[in-house]
């Protein structure tokens, strides 16, 4: 009987990293930082970087904040491989998705009220769907699932008895994040995942679902998230300013700063010189091991 899941070391593969922002508004400082920490880590290891655009979400999504986030990268020089992935163009590969967890017995109907804390798993033994509108939830077995961060170390969760059932499909008919993004990390063959450490606690959950899809597993490294002076996480929703696309330098310096690199002695004269300087010179062990760094 399986009694865990460990996710494996996949540096043999060859390198395909990724930056998935949602169109909730322009980048800010703390977006900007997993984007640099993303592509600089891609780019040492002669990686690929890719861009995605997670709007499956339309109800937080703001008019015009997708081409806002292109053409901050674009002035950054943040340049991504290939073409952008859009997840509003994939529905039909989710619900393959899901129709390959339905054989599989896993998933199940809910109409339960938005829940707080773990699931009590109310609808899980019903003999036939509730009315509609309703979810979709994945079955949890008490699996402990456990892997090593590139950055914040090692993590261990137990789904069901720590999370319970999680929602894979919404009941406003949208896609779960969940299940959209271990859709697409699979979809894109995404090997290493650097992103902010607000998602740590999504990790095993992504690794519990992919493993139940057969998907390949990939490694993760969190980053510290910028705070304001209240120690919140930067956000449309603590008004976080938007960066200033006409300095990039400075936004560069200020997040490399931040991700405990070293800078060089004399400034360089283009961003193209700072990014090249920066990915020679990357250290992920000097990365914060923290949640959390100020802002300022």
């Amino acid at each position: 009987m399986l009694t865990n899941i460990t996710a494996p070391i996949v540096a043999a593969k060859p390198y395909i990293g990724r930056f998935a922002p949602s169109p909730t508004g322009p980048l800010h400082m703390g977006s900007l930082l997993s984007a640099v920490a993303s592509y600089i880590d891609s780019k040492a290891n002669n990686g690929t970087w890719l861009l995605r655009i997670e709007d499956i979400d339309p109800p937080r999504e703001i008019k015009g904040s997708s081409k806002a986030i292109i053409a901050s990268l674009e002035a950054h020089q943040l340049y991504w491989d290939g073409d952008i992935l859009w997840q509003h163009d994939q529905y039909d590969y989710y619900r393959d998705c899901l129709a390959a967890l339905t054989a599989k017995h896993l998933l199940y109907a809910c109409n339960c009220s938005r829940v707080k804390g773990i699931y009590c798993g109310h609808c899980r033994d019903r003999n036939t769907p509730p009315p509609l509108p309703f979810s979709l939830r994945l079955k949890t077995t008490a699996i402990d699932v456990d892997f090593i961060d590139a950055i914040q170390g090692s993590y261990q969760q137990n789904i069901s008895q720590q999370i319970g059932d999680f929602i894979l499909w919404r009941k406003d008919g949208l896609p779960a994040y969940q299940l959209a993004v271990v859709a697409d990390d699979e979809y894109q063959n995404i090997t290493h995942i650097i992103r902010g450490s607000d998602l740590l606690e999504s990790t095993p959950r992504q690794i519990y679902l992919a493993n139940a899809l057969q998907f390949n597993l990939t490694e993760y490294g969190h980053l510290p998230v910028l705070v304001n002076n209240e120690g919140q996480k930067l956000s449309k929703q603590t008004n976080a300013s938007p960066i200033d696309d006409n300095s990039p330098m400075d936004n560069i310096y200020h997040v490399l700063q931040k991700l405990g690199q070293a800078l060089p002695a004399e400034k360089p004269s283009s961003v193209t010189e700072l990014l090249g300087w920066a990915i020679d010179n990357w250290d992920i062990n000097a990365i914060p091991k923290q949640m959390s760094v100020q802002q300022s």
